[in-house]
């Protein structure tokens, strides 16, 4: 089964592992969740009505970098949970922080790999 990884920054920040299952009061938390979703999200100025799949992704990957900042670990968790339950394919969340704008994309081709440091060694050229 395929993890979930959240990247911040390029640093990894929590991982879900999908090969574990949720328990169901958990399960039943996460669609409590998606009933309040289908309530209203805000968006923009006023309010997103029965958002679609996506819509509530984006919400929820937002609620997620937010609660990570804030080490809110319960609140992290959850989306973290919903994302992994509601997008099995997904298989990292990215997050890049830039002149105080933070922007947020899903990516699903390719699992997280731990940037590595290359050494090169010194070369002598002939001249």
């Amino acid at each position: 089964m395929k993890k979930l990884v959240v990247v911040i920054n390029d640093e990894s920040q929590v991982e879900y592992d999908r090969s574990r299952e949720l328990p169901e009061h958990q399960m039943n938390y996460l669609n409590v969740m998606d009933e309040k979703m289908d309530e209203g999200i805000p968006h923009g100025a006023g309010h997103l009505f029965s958002p679609d799949l996506q819509q509530k992704a984006e919400f929820i990957s937002n609620q997620l970098v937010a609660a990570i900042k804030a080490e809110n670990e319960q609140l992290a968790a959850a989306t973290l949970s919903w994302l992994a339950i509601r997008l099995p394919e997904l298989q990292q969340v990215v997050a890049e922080e830039k002149d105080g704008e933070t922007t947020i994309k899903f990516i699903y081709d390719r699992p997280y790999v731990k940037p590595q440091a290359v050494q090169f060694k010194p070369m002598k050229l002939n001249s």
